[in-house]
């Protein structure tokens, strides 16, 4: 038995998003926004879709312990939104497609520079027929100056943006992210955008285009690093799990594993002095003030580490903080999601999928189910809900075009036959 749908309960409500994205950028901006409770609907290629489905193992399993098509790649930012399959190089998918970007507020979208101009999907050719649509554009380099045509990767803009310069050991070679940044950066700006656009045509009734490039969007992450190198004319050191303007900040060796000590002031930094039964350190004029533990971080952080090695791990979290001096673990994935502050704040969700295992998988929630990351942001009047597991291909194409376009079965069966869908 069909259950009913469950209804959103976010502060876009009633927000329509055609989402022709695909892989992470312009999909984890569109689950936010489906998040927050628009109707986004996710537009994928007949018979391949979304190609992160295709990017695993681990995949999640069915009834008989099987690979689906559905990869935690995919799962990982596609909640929230309904799946139609369409072809737009179809000539009959291209009218179907300007049919449902006449009824959406939003498009969001991240092909190549010139891309969907070539079939008259462009801003350009948008602009006047639909004057109220937002139409974001995600690509790898923007769509002006000499990068333009290219092809964007988070991994190549990492390293481009400067983010990998200045992510490693001094001494050893510069270190990506182990979370595609660059992208997920780009969608969370892509949201931020897509809002003011929309407070903008709340008072003037225009729409208008969003030019968002994951290599921006990589310098202006650069933040305080970048204007080191902007205020000072140097670049910022490479410091590994330290920092370069505040000691001690960084990952020390305990008896048993590592700890995070993240000392942000001279108070902090004497009540840790206090505790180690190094008080002298506190009053020395080598380590008084920050700066000059900055200064002569050479002699200190050896000196620290000697006192955490003593310890264990534990002993030091539960004896830091009740003094207000930072310090945490560095946990495992399975770590974090044992944590009972993520389960007290709601950051572990189960829905159910239509091709989970009925006897569940590993690791995973209850059986027929699938578990998610759940949203961090909290509203007291209009809470973010979970109302759709990520979709498989064309799951709802018929839904969406009888929902949004209001076609009957006879006109959605024409449209399967000349192959728009």
């Amino acid at each position: 038995m069909t259950q009913p749908p469950i209804p959103a309960t976010g502060p876009l409500t009633g927000l329509k998003v055609l989402d022709m994205s695909r892989v992470l950028a312009g999909p984890s901006a569109t689950q936010i926004l489906g998040d927050l409770g628009a109707d986004v609907v996710k537009v994928e290629r007949p018979g391949q879709g979304d190609d992160t489905r295709a990017w695993g193992p681990p995949f999640l399993k069915d009834d008989a312990g099987q690979d689906t098509r559905e990869s935690a790649y995919y799962l990982s930012a596609n909640r929230n939104k309904r799946s139609l399959t369409l072809d737009f190089t179809n000539p009959a998918g291209k009218a179907l497609a300007l049919q449902l970007i006449g009824h959406a507020d939003v498009v969001v979208e991240n092909y190549k520079t010139g891309t969907l101009d070539r079939y008259g999907l462009g801003y350009e050719d948008l602009r006047d027929a639909f004057p109220r649509l937002i139409y974001c554009s995600i690509t790898g380099f923007g769509h002006t100056g000499p990068y333009a045509a290219r092809a964007g990767y988070d991994y190549l803009v990492q390293g481009m943006g400067g983010f990998m310069s200045l992510t490693g050991e001094p001494e050893g070679q510069p270190l990506k992210a182990g979370v595609a940044i660059a992208d997920l950066m780009t969608g969370t700006y892509a949201v931020i955008a897509i809002l003011a656009a929309l407070r903008h045509r709340d008072h003037t009734g225009r729409g208008q285009a969003i030019d968002l490039s994951l290599f921006d969007t990589q310098v202006a992450w650069l933040s305080h690093p970048g204007q080191y190198y902007l205020t000072s004319g140097h670049l910022a050191p490479r410091v590994g799990n330290a920092h370069p303007t505040i000691v001690p900040y960084q990952t020390f060796a305990t008896s048993d594993g590592w700890i995070i000590l993240a000392v942000g002031n001279d108070e902090q930094f004497a009540r840790f002095c206090h505790l180690t039964g190094n008080a002298a350190w506190a009053s020395d004029p080598r380590y008084t003030t920050n700066q000059a533990r900055v200064g002569n971080r050479d002699s200190l952080v050896p000196a620290i580490s000697a006192v955490i090695q003593g310890q264990s791990s534990q002993f030091w979290i539960d004896a830091l903080e009740p003094l207000g001096v930072p310090c945490g673990p560095i946990n495992s994935i399975d770590k974090v999601f044992a944590d009972p502050q993520v389960a007290a704040r709601g950051m572990r969700v189960t829905l159910p999928h239509p091709q989970a295992g009925g006897t569940g998988a590993p690791g995973a929630g209850l059986p027929g189910t699938v578990e998610l990351i759940g949203s961090p942001m909290k509203f007291s009047d209009t809470p973010v809900n979970y109302r759709q597991a990520p979709p498989t291909l064309g799951q709802h194409t018929d839904a969406v075009l009888q929902d949004w376009l209001r076609l009957d079965e006879e006109e959605i069966r024409q449209l399967r036959h000349t192959g728009a869908l």
